[in-house]
C-alpha cells in the first residue's frame, strides 16, 4: 500500500477530535477551576503536535509515494460526512489523478496542512473575554518567512543598489550590515582641515533601508538623501521619512519645442522685448492643442531643467515632475548683485534696460505673508527653488527685490527677504505711470516710461527695512515738526505753579516717579497737578489709586475743582460748603475727566493688567495721563530665579514702553524704605524701596516733603524736590515750595522758592 496500515483510520480519528464542532452546552458545563482549564489547553496542544507529526511523516515518503498518499488522504478527509462537506470530494478529485506534492520542502509544511484540512469556522468570540480563544486548529500568527539570499547582509542586488546610491552621494562604506556606521569621511567638507571622520549613517535591517544620514561635526552640515528601499513590500512606518521627489529629465526634442514664429516675435515687440533678447534667453514655442503657446525654458549650465508655458490669455502652467529653479539662473552665476523679479516678462524687460544679472521666480507671488515661522528646508515646498539655487545666491552681497507693486508682489518680497536675509536685500519702488496710478512691474515701466526709467528705479532701490533698525531720515517729518514747533507739547505742559514750571513740566510719553515719606502729601499733590493740567490743557486721566476709596477720592478732587470743602466739618473751618448746583457740576466734571482702574475681586492687580486697561482708556477715551498709586499695592509675584532688582527693571520697562507708544504721561508713586536715624529731611530717590532702578530708569524723579516742625517754618509749606530730569528742555534739578490749603486741598505758589 501507499500509506502505512492503520494510518488513515488514526488520522480520521485525530481530525475528528480536533475538528469537533463547538457545543455551547459542553462549554457551559465545562469545569471552571484553573487546573481543569490548564489540562484542557494541554490536551489541545498535544493534539496539534501529534497532527503535525503525522503530516511530517507524509513528507518523508518518496515523491511518487507522497503524491499518491496525498490523493488518498484528501479523498478520505473529504468523505468524513461532515456538514462542512455535504458532497463527496471523489467526484471532483479523481482517486488516481496525481496531484503535485504540497510537501516540496519542509518550510511549506504549514501550507500543506492547510491544503489537506477542510476550512472550518471558528466558534463565536465574546468581546468581553480577554483570554486566548482557540479556533479551528490553524495558527493565528503568521509563519516567519525564510530570509532570501538577496537580503543577506553584505550581499545581493539590494546591497549593490544601496552601495551605488551612497557612492553617488560621495560616501564609501565597506560594510553594509544593518545599524549605525560612524567614523566616515564627510562628502561635503572631507573632514575639514583636520580630516576628522565624524560622519555617520544608519541602515535598517529589512531591505537595507537608508533611514537617515546624520550631520558632520566639522562642517555642521546635514544631508537629506532620498530614502532607498530595495524591497517593494516594506511596511516599516519609520521609513516614511523625507522622500525626495524624483525629477524627470527633459529636452527640447522630448517637449517638441520650436523657435518662435513671427507672430509671437511681434507680440514681444509690442512689449518692447527685442528678438535678440528672446534668442539669448532661449524663449521658444510649442503646439498645444489648437493653439501655439510661449515656452520659457528654465536652464542650468545650459541644460534644460524645466519649462513654463503661457497662452494668449495669460494662463500659465509648467512641466510636471521637473526641478524648480529660477528663470535665467545662468545669468547670475558668480554675480555680486542679483535682481529678482516676479515674472519671466519682467526678466526680459530688465535685460532690455541693461540688467542681465536678473532672475524670475517660477511660481509667482503668494496672496499674503505667512504668519507662521519659517519651515525647514525640506518642508519649504513653495519656495523650494530658493534652496535648489542656494549655491548661486549665497555669494551675492546685494539682492534687489524688484517684485510687483501690488500686495501679492510685496508679500513675495517679504517672503524672499525672510529666507535670503533682510540685511543684504534692497527693494524697488516703481515710478508713477500717470497722475492716478503707479507702474506695476518692470515690463510696465519699460512699455510706458522706457528703459531709462527701469534703470533709474533699480539705481534708486532702498535698503529693505529691518524691524527695529532705522535711519534718521525715517523720522525727518517728526524732527521737522519738533524744530518748527508746529504740533505737540515741545516744551511740556505747565504744572500751574510758576515756582515749579522752571524745574518740571509735563511732557507726554514720559515716566515720573513720585516718592516721599508717609503723609507727605504725594497723592494730594498729584491730584492737584491733574486738576491744573485739565484746566490748562483739557487733559483726561486714568486713575489706578488703590489706597483711596472711590468716594474719598471723588471728594478730594471735587474740593480742588470747586475750591470749597465737601462737608461742614472742622477741617473746613468757616468756609462755605459745596452747594447742590456745584456738587452736580462737580460730578459731571469727574465723569468727563477721570476714568477709574480698579480690581474689584480679592486678587491683587499686576502691572500688565493695569497697563492693558490703561491702553483701553487711551484708545476709548483719549486719556493723556496715568496715575499708579502706589507701587506696593500691586501684585509683584516673580519667578523664583528672578531678583527684585531684575523684576523692577522689567516692570519699569513695560511702563515706559506704554508711555512712549501711547504718548501718555505716567506718574508712578513709590514709597521709600524704612529710614533709620531719620532727622526729618526729605529722603533721597535711592531710598525708594525695591531697587535703584526707580531713579535709574525714570524720566523724572520728584520727592514730596512737608515740614513737620513748627519751629522750622510753616507746617503747610510743601517742598517739591526735583531730583532727576532727563530732558533739559522741560526742566532741571532743583527745589520749589508750595503752600498747602487744608480746606480745599489746593497747592499755591509762595514767595519762597529757590533752585539748586
Amino acid at each position: 500500500t501507499l500509506v502505512p496500515s492503520g494510518f488513515l483510520s488514526s488520522l480520521f480519528s485525530l481530525l475528528s477530535a480536533v475538528r469537533r464542532p463547538w457545543n455551547p452546552v459542553e462549554e457551559k458545563e465545562a469545569p471552571t477551576n484553573y487546573q481543569a482549564k490548564k489540562d484542557k489547553r494541554e490536551m489541545r496542544r498535544l493534539a496539534h503536535s501529534n497532527r503535525y507529526k503525522k503530516l511530517a511523516f507524509l513528507s518523508s515518503s518518496s515523491s511518487s509515494s507522497s503524491s499518491s498518499a496525498s490523493t488518498v488522504a484528501f479523498s478520505a478527509i473529504s468523505r468524513m460526512g461532515s456538514k462542512f462537506s455535504p458532497k463527496p470530494a471523489t467526484a471532483s478529485v479523481p482517486l488516481f489523478q496525481p496531484l503535485p506534492s504540497p510537501f516540496s520542502s519542509s518550510t511549506n509544511l504549514c501550507r500543506a496542512g492547510k491544503r489537506l484540512l477542510p476550512v472550518l469556522c471558528s466558534k463565536p468570540t465574546s468581546r468581553n473575554n480577554s483570554r486566548s480563544l482557540y479556533t479551528n486548529g490553524h495558527a493565528t500568527l503568521p509563519i516567519p518567512k525564510p530570509v532570501s539570499a538577496d537580503l543577506a547582509v553584505g550581499g545581493g542586488w539590494k546591497s549593490d543598489a544601496l552601495r551605488h546610491q551612497l557612492a553617488e552621494c560621495g560616501i564609501e562604506v565597506d560594510d553594509l550590515s544593518p545599524g549605525q556606521h560612524s567614523g566616515l569621511l564627510c562628502p561635503k567638507c572631507q573632514g575639514g582641515d583636520s580630516g576628522e571622520k565624524s560622519f555617520s549613517i544608519l541602515i535598517n535591517a529589512e531591505g537595507f533601508l537608508l533611514l537617515y544620514i546624520s550631520g558632520c561635526l566639522s562642517c555642521d552640515s546635514c544631508f537629506d538623501f532620498q530614502q532607498h528601499a530595495t524591497s517593494s513590500t516594506s511596511r516599516n512606518p519609520v521609513q516614511q521619512g523625507t522622500r525626495k521627489k524624483q525629477t524627470r529629465e527633459i529636452t527640447e526634442e522630448s517637449l517638441q519645442l520650436e523657435p518662435l514664429c513671427s507672430e509671437l516675435v511681434g507680440y514681444f515687440k509690442e512689449r518692447d522685448i527685442s528678438r535678440e533678447t528672446l534668442v539669448r534667453n532661449r524663449v521658444m514655442q510649442k503646439a498645444y492643442g489648437n493653439q501655439i503657446v510661449i515656452a520659457f525654458t528654465y536652464r542650468r549650465n545650459g541644460r534644460l531643467v524645466s519649462c513654463k508655458y503661457r497662452d494668449i490669455h495669460k494662463k500659465f502652467w509648467q512641466e510636471k515632475d521637473t526641478e524648480k529653479i529660477f528663470y535665467g539662473l545662468d545669468d547670475i552665476k558668480g554675480a555680486d548683485d542679483i535682481i529678482i523679479v516676479e515674472g519671466e516678462m519682467d526678466k526680459l524687460a530688465m535685460e532690455e534696460a541693461g540688467f542681465r544679472n536678473c532672475v524670475s521666480v517660477p511660481d509667482g507671488a503668494p496672496p499674503l505673508v505667512s504668519s507662521k515661522d519659517l519651515p525647514p528646508e525640506s518642508q519649504d515646498t513653495k519656495y523650494q527653488y530658493l534652496w535648489n539655487c542656494k549655491d548661486y545666491l549665497k555669494q551675492a552681497s546685494r539682492i534687489i527685490l524688484a517684485t510687483d507693486g501690488d500686495p501679492p508682489g510685496q508679500a513675495l518680497a517679504e517672503e524672499l527677504a525672510r529666507r535670503l536675509g533682510r540685511e543684504r536685500c534692497w527693494r524697488v519702488k516703481w515710478p508713477r505711470k500717470n497722475e492716478d496710478s503707479y507702474c506695476k512691474d518692470a515690463n510696465e515701466v519699460l512699455m510706458y516710461l522706457g528703459p531709462q526709467a527701469v534703470k533709474d528705479a533699480i539705481d534708486d532701490a532702498e535698503l529693505y527695512p529691518i524691524k527695529g533698525l532705522f535711519l534718521f531720515r525715517d523720522f525727518f517729518d517728526e524732527i521737522d515738526s519738533y524744530y518748527h514747533q508746529t504740533q505737540g507739547y515741545h516744551f511740556g505742559v505747565s504744572t500751574g505753579w510758576r515756582s515749579l514750571d522752571g524745574l518740571y513740566s509735563v511732557l507726554p510719553g514720559e515716566l515720573t516717579i513720585v516718592s516721599g515719606v508717609p503723609n507727605s502729601g504725594k497723592s494730594e499733590w498729584i491730584d492737584a497737578l491733574l486738576c491744573n493740567l485739565n484746566k490748562s490743557a483739557d487733559w483726561k486721566f486714568a486713575l489706578c489709586s488703590m489706597e483711596n476709596k472711590v468716594r474719598d477720592h471723588a471728594r478730594k478732587l471735587m474740593e480742588k475743582y470747586v475750591r470749597k470743602p465737601f462737608f461742614d466739618a472742622p477741617y473746613g473751618e468757616s468756609a462755605e460748603r459745596i452747594d447742590v448746583m456745584e456738587y452736580e457740576r462737580g460730578k459731571q466734571w469727574l465723569n468727563d475727566t477721570f476714568y477709574l482702574i480698579r480690581c474689584e475681586d480679592d486678587a491683587l492687580p499686576n502691572i500688565r493688567w493695569v497697563l492693558s486697561l490703561a491702553k483701553a482708556a487711551v484708545l476709548r477715551y483719549g486719556v493723556r495721563g496715568l496715575v499708579i498709586d502706589p507701587y506696593n499695592e500691586l501684585d509683584h509675584q516673580r519667578p523664583p530665579n528672578m531678583t527684585e532688582t531684575e523684576y523692577v527693571s522689567q516692570m519699569l520697562t513695560l511702563v515706559k514702553r506704554f508711555a512712549q507708544h501711547h504718548s501718555c504721561h505716567v506718574w508712578f508713586v513709590a514709597h521709600p524704605r524704612q529710614l533709620h536715624n531719620w532727622i526729618g529731611g526729605p529722603p533721597n530717590m535711592y531710598d525708594i524701596s525695591g531697587s535703584a532702578h526707580f531713579i535709574n530708569k525714570c524720566d523724572n524723579g520728584i520727592i514730596i516733603h512737608r515740614n513737620r516742625n513748627p519751629e522750622a517754618g510753616d507746617i503747610d509749606q510743601v517742598q517739591i524736590c526735583v531730583r532727576k530730569v532727563r530732558n533739559k528742555v522741560v526742566g532741571t534739578i532743583g527745589d520749589a515750595y508750595l503752600s498747602y490749603n487744608r480746606v480745599t486741598g489746593e497747592f499755591r505758589d509762595t514767595e519762597t522758592h529757590h533752585r539748586k
